[in-house]
Parts: C-alpha cells; structure tokens; sequence
C-alpha cells in the first residue's frame, strides 16, 4: 500500500491541477481508477490508452491538444522516455500511479516525473493492490465504494472493503469466496464485465461512457435504461453474444495442463477470456492468443506464469511482456505462434517435473 505521505503527496498534485488530463489503461482497473479521481477532483479529461505495451509518446500530443497543465498516468506499467520528454517539454508535471512489477525505462533525468507503485516500496509496504484501490484510498469517498470495489474484483484482487460493499449494496454480492466469484457470479460482475466491454467501443462512445459514469450515484444507474447510456449497452449486448461464442470455442481445446486458444477477428478480448478460463480450469495454464496482423497479442493465466513467460520470450526476436506474477500479457509475431507453443509446452512441463 501506498505510504500516508505518498497520498498526501498525490493529493496535493490533484489539488493543484487546474486542467489535467488522466491517461488510464484500457481496462475496468484502469477505468475506475479514472472515475474515483475525477469525481474526487470535480475536473479534467480522461484519455483511454490503447497503444500497447507502454504509453508512447502520441499521447504526448493528446496533452497538448486538451491544454492540460498536468498529467495524470493509471494503471499502465510502462511509460516511454519519448512521451515523458514531450510532457516535460510542455512544461507539465507527471503523476506516475501503478501497480505493476515491471522494469521500465529509467526516468530519474527528468524531474518533472513523480511516480507511485506500491511493488516499488521495500519490506511490509510492498504489495500490489489495484490502481483502483489505491485511488480509492486516495479520494477517501465513500460515494465511491462500488466503483472501487468493480475495479479491483475486474483485476482478480478481494480488497479490504468487500464485506462492506456487500452490506450496503447486498442485491449486487452473493456467496463470494474469491474475486472470480463477484466477477463471473454477481450483479457487480456484470457491471464490471460491461465496463470492459464498453472501452471496446470507439473513442467518442468512451467518452460519452465516462460522462455517463462521472454522474452516477450508485450501480443501480448503470443500466437504466437512458439516452446517456444507449451506446454503452448496445456495445455491452454485442460484445457478450461473440464472447460467448468465442468462450464456447476455447473450452473445446482444452488439454491436460493448459488451454491453448487462438483467434482472430474485430474483437481483442484475449485477457477476458483468458481470466474466464482460469476460473473455469483452475491449475491449468491458460494461454489466449489473439491475431492481429502480423502481430500476435497473448494473455496468460497460471501458477508463477511471469517466469515461464520470462524464459520464453528470451527466443523470441522483438517479442515483448510482462505483468503479475500469475497473469501477464505478451506480444509475438504471428509467424511465431507454433513455435511459442512449442516453448511454452516445454517451459511448463519442466516446472511439473
């Protein structure tokens, strides 16, 4: 967790941001981490972050065009030095906050960069909540505990005020043992699911999603049905009849120690289907690779995933990755696909000896 210095620090950057602009990563996580600080703060603009694996420097122009004076960056756990140099430039201070065990280019030079990341901290500080629940923290809004709570369940986190979640919003809980169960079992799972559904949607339908969210007051405004919220549930609708088509199809390839699925199309939703199948086929190994071009994006699920992906992508030629220690995503080109099956197959049954 974040020290109380820390979040005082942060706060005070909040405060002193009269136009920032909140680049989030494109996830539920990312998402509410966004809201709460919005809502918290009463201003700014938030920017969802497609490009994968790091924030690059095209966002930097983004700042510009919104005449922000300050930057806010959530949930992504790489930053490059060609968007920080561009933002430093701008003469705008850099709030850094993730949670994200991952080696980024080294950004000490600039002293415009303030970066927060409780896997950073050393002894009983380290941990690796969501940047939701940090956020969350952070604001210190009870108004906010249902965005809070979707933000860290859509992550695979229980965080520590679930029971009180489930005591104010009992009709969106139920029996919840583990984080899976809310997102797959509860009302508050669908809502999340439809949260990462949504940023799937174009630029301009986010946007009228995140105003949408900025006034509800409670889950229970999420799917009423309105003019604000059209697009949002439309998208929702769509997205779900192919997911569950493309769910159907993974679960037919599954094997003795893993599930190696492989798709195409207009639907990039390898990290939801991968986290659905680790809840599906606990202790198996779960690969979802999705075809891109002659780029392949990968999200992996399974027991200490990060250091078999380490080794593996040591053989692969500009392959890049990375994550928590038991889920990650990874990008490879498709030419390599047969092989990184091949790799990864043989990584984990060393580790099965």
């Amino acid at each position: 967790m974040l020290s109380e210095k820390q979040i005082v620090e942060i706060r005070e950057h909040l405060e002193k941001a009269q136009n920032p602009v909140f680049f989030y990563d494109n996830d539920c996580d990312g998402l509410c981490s966004f809201l709460i600080l919005r809502r918290y703060l009463g201003r700014g603009k938030g920017v969802a972050v497609k490009s994968f694996p790091d924030l690059n420097s095209q966002y930097a122009r983004k700042a510009r065009e919104l005449n922000a004076d300050y930057v806010f960056v959530l949930d992504k756990p790489l930053v490059s030095k060609e968007f920080v140099q561009e933002i430093s430039e701008l003469g705008m201070q850099l709030v850094w906050i993730d949670h994200h065990s991952v080696e980024n280019e080294k950004l000490e030079d600039f002293k415009n960069v303030y970066a927060y990341n409780p896997t950073k901290l050393e002894g009983k500080m380290r941990s690796e909540e969501p940047v939701s629940y940090l956020c969350y923290k952070i604001a210190g809004r009870k108004e906010d505990l249902w965005l809070a709570t979707i933000g860290c369940i859509a992550d695979h986190y229980m965080p520590s005020f679930a029971v009180e979640f489930g005591e104010r919003y009992d009709n969106f809980w139920g029996d919840v043992k583990e984080p899976f169960d809310a997102y797959y079992k509860t009302e508050i799972g669908r809502i999340a699911q439809a949260f990462n559904f949504g940023l799937k949607d174009s630029t301009s339908n986010v946007i009228h999603l995140q105003n949408f969210l900025i006034s509800c007051n409670s889950p229970d405004d999420v799917f009423v049905e309105l003019t604000g919220n059209y697009a949002f549930r439309k998208k929702y609708t769509e997205i779900k009849k192919k997911y569950d088509v493309l769910m159907e199809k993974a679960k037919k390839v599954v094997e003795e120690n893993m599930v190696f699925f492989v798709y195409s199309g207009d639907l990039s939703i390898s990290a939801d289907i991968a986290n659905e199948l680790s809840y599906i086929y606990p202790g198996k190994y779960i690969v979802v690779l999705y075809k891109n071009g002659n780029v392949s994006n990968i999200s992996m699920r399974g027991k200490n995933v990060k250091g078999v992906l380490e080794k593996v992508l040591k053989k692969f030629e500009d392959a890049t990755g990375g994550g928590h220690q038991d889920a990650v995503g990874a990008r490879i080109k498709t030419e390599d696909i047969i092989k990184f099956r091949e790799e990864f197959s043989s990584e984990i049954a060393k580790n099965e000896k």
